[in-house]
């Protein structure tokens, strides 16, 4: 029985129903889980520029501070989230308006966090306190802090045309302008905050690839079938690499292998910014059908991705983000880890019982289709206790219970998991 259940998934399933920008004009809804996701994709950006010289563990050191940092954020931000901004902001310039605020936060979440595995709850309380009292950020924070803003900006830019007649609007927009100067010094930003000039396939090929992920965010997940709430691609990629986090620190996995699983779930679906998301009937009903979209999601990635990253002079990531989407095996959903320099699939037992170190640079498969589907078994779920319901949404969550009640990864049980939505 594992010790991570319903009201913990709930929760980090929650940011897919509080809405951005609500007080604005906008032409869709914006959502906390699909700001978080492109932050995040932004933060991995980022981070493996500035890791990329660092020695093994301290580059690993920094990617823990930078996942967790980013959870944790929107944790604190999913409790704080009728504060308005601007508001928000000027508590955090008075030291003790802060300290109250975040002693309330902490007081809120005690009952959802304190029991998770791996001295989350701990780290938490740190962080928290951290950010009250650290009067200079670190680069962990300075990343997160750079990547939370693009995402802000990316969507601002959505909205301010529509929003001419609001006065908050030159305002905002001023803030933005200051960005590249106030990041100036980390290295990435610059490329990142660069004015658009020309067509999106002339831009910088940082700041192509990640306008580009922001697509991700327009796209329906379950698009033929009503649902509420509505939840993108994005939003999905996020909660299930914080699923994977979570779930490998329960399972003892290193800090590598946790790491590599939450940015192997933010970028799982990446693909489908060429296809769409088209579900697993429609694949499974034409003869091929799979296959072909796999090899034509490859051939886009390719020309569309890889290509203008590593003729852009960014290897690093084109080499990082093969990686997590195992391309090297021939699917995201296979365990893999380097040995003696070679990437090899191996089975969830063999990396679990031989490879979970951080030398080997371990990432799971088998974990991370299970938490794929615990998504969107949540997806499902959350919609038919809003009152909306189907004939597939409830076909989709009888196959998931049916197909994994007796499946176990290590010490998780997925069916017992399962159990705990009857």
């Amino acid at each position: 029985m594992t010790g991570i259940r319903k009201v913990f998934l709930q929760f980090i399933f929650s940011g897919a129903q509080m809405k951005r920008w609500n007080d604005k004009l906008r032409p869709m809804d914006m959502f906390e889980v699909d700001k978080q996701a492109h932050k995040m994709i932004v933060a991995w950006l980022l981070l493996t520029l500035n890791s990329q010289r660092l020695p093994a563990d301290e580059r690993i050191e920094l990617t823990r501070q930078v996942v967790e940092g980013g959870i944790f954020d929107y944790f604190y931000r999913l409790i704080i989230t009728d504060i308005k901004p601007p508001v928000f902001y000027r508590i955090k310039e008075n030291r003790e308006h802060y300290a109250a605020l975040s002693r309330w936060v902490l007081d809120e979440l005690s009952p959802i966090l304190s029991g998770l595995p791996g001295g989350v709850w701990e780290r938490f309380q740190a962080w928290t306190g951290n950010k009250v009292e650290s009067p200079r950020p670190s680069l962990a924070e300075q990343i997160l802090d750079a990547a939370h803003m693009y995402a802000s900006s990316w969507e601002f830019n959505l909205i301010k045309d529509l929003n001419w007649f609001d006065e908050e609007i030159p305002e905002i927009e001023e803030s933005f302008r200051q960005l590249p100067l106030k990041f100036a010094d980390l290295p990435g930003a610059s490329e990142l905050y660069e004015p658009a000039r020309g067509s999106l396939s002339n831009r910088n090929p940082l700041a192509r690839f990640a306008a580009l992920c922001g697509q991700l965010r327009f796209q329906a997940r379950w698009s033929q079938t009503p649902r509420i709430p509505e939840t993108s691609v994005m939003g999905h990629m996020f909660m299930v690499g914080a699923y994977a986090y979570f779930y490998s620190l329960y399972a003892g996995a290193c800090r590598a292998r946790a790491l590599n699983n939450f940015f192997a779930g933010l970028f799982h679906d990446l693909p489908e910014l060429l296809t769409r998301d088209i579900i697993s009937p429609v694949k499974k009903s034409v003869e091929d059908l799979d296959r072909l979209l796999h090899d034509y999601e490859m051939q886009q990635m390719q020309s569309r991705v890889f290509t203008p990253l590593l003729e852009g002079g960014y290897p690093c990531l084109a080499e990082r983000l093969s990686y997590l989407l195992g391309l090297e095996t021939g699917s995201e959903f296979h365990s893999c880890a380097r040995l003696n320099g070679k990437v090899t699939r191996l089975s969830f037992d063999d990396l679990h019982t031989h490879c979970n170190q951080d030398e080997f640079d371990p990432k799971d498969g088998e974990l991370l289709k299970m938490c794929d589907e615990l998504a969107a078994f949540l997806e499902a779920y959350t919609a038919v206790r809003n009152g909306v319901t189907s004939p597939e949404l409830q076909g989709s969550m009888w196959r998931l219970k049916n197909l994994r009640r007796n499946h176990i990864l290590g010490n998780i049980h997925f069916g017992a998991i399962l159990a705990d939505f009857d």
